[in-house]
């Protein structure tokens, strides 16, 4: 077993230079996995924030939204009352005119669209939580165009925007970590078959010997499984310092706080980096093995 592992590690000294290159494609390719992996554990946390957020709006008509400060108009309770009896619904808010203005106030204090609008800009509006929020277009269709109903919106529409956006960013990273990946298998392809040629005399003589087949390729795969777990680990090193440096920053900033969830160093070493460095084994085996047996005659 000294003798085996002796020799894998001669044959990534010989091809130094190769073992570099193949360690640091595993390294980008991987890298660029982990990430894909990382944006669609955000995304799926997203999605369950903002869906548990996100409510259907059922905006009053101008009359009433005057005229009803507290919901007691007998349009404003038969609404409620209705969508409280709906077995979609989880529970009904209400927000009046003034209120909505406050809020609006708040969100955007120290803007200068303050100065366009006033509070009878803003309707007042039943807030609806949806037991299930996938189907609040079942509330916007049974109550759009009822008496004292301005309109109906779905927020659940007004962030389809963003996970969209998010799942293009998985989508591209996944499509270069594919292209990585193949420069990666065809680089651990050319370095298995250039160490090989390289050992050709020293393995002739241990086959005349009697040495089996198999144990003369085995220096071979550890050399390939030893470059997939380097450049996995350097993969989940780069993941860890993007999250420090950039993604923690990024997601700090008063634009994006809070509004996506941030990313543990938990999901970075506990999640990712696992399956890296199995991804990086199993790809760095399955490749040197398929290598040996059709192009490498040892």
């Amino acid at each position: 077993m000294l003798f085996v592992w002796r020799e894998a590690l001669v044959g990534l000294r010989r091809n130094l230079t190769m073992s570099i290159a193949m360690v640091i494609t595993t390294a980008i390719s991987l890298g660029l996995l982990g990430a894909g992996l990382l944006a669609v554990r955000t995304i799926d946390r997203t999605e369950d924030l903002y869906y548990s957020l996100v409510a259907v709006q059922v905006a009053l008509d101008e009359p009433t939204s005057a005229a009803d400060p507290d919901c007691s108009s007998p349009v404003c309770t038969g609404l409620r009352a209705e969508l409280e009896a709906n077995p979609l619904v989880a529970g009904v808010e209400y927000e009046s005119r003034a209120a909505a203005f406050e809020r609006f106030q708040r969100i955007y204090a120290g803007q200068s669209i303050l100065q366009l609008v006033r509070p009878q800009s803003l309707p007042a509006t039943l807030r609806v939580t949806m037991a299930d929020p996938l189907r609040g277009t079942e509330i916007v269709e049974q109550f759009t165009g009822r008496p004292g109903v301005r309109n109906v919106v779905d927020q659940r529409n007004t962030v389809a925007d963003l996970f969209a956006f998010l799942g293009n960013v998985r989508n591209a990273t996944f499509g270069l970590a594919i292209v990585q990946a193949l420069a990666a298998l065809l680089l651990i392809s050319n370095t298995i078959q250039l160490s090989a040629f390289t050992r050709r005399t020293e393995v002739g003589i241990m086959r005349l010997v009697g040495a089996s087949r198999w144990y003369t390729q085995v220096p071979f795969l550890i050399e390939a499984v030893v470059t997939g777990v380097v450049g996995a680990l350097l993969a989940t090193g780069g993941l860890v310092l993007g999250k420090v440096f950039f993604v923690d920053r990024l997601l700090s900033g008063r634009l994006l706080a809070n509004t996506i969830p941030p990313i543990g160093m938990s999901d970075v070493l506990g999640y990712v980096g696992p399956v890296l460095v199995i991804v990086g084994a199993v790809i760095a085996t399955l490749t040197g093995y398929v290598t040996l047996r059709w192009y490498v005659r040892t």
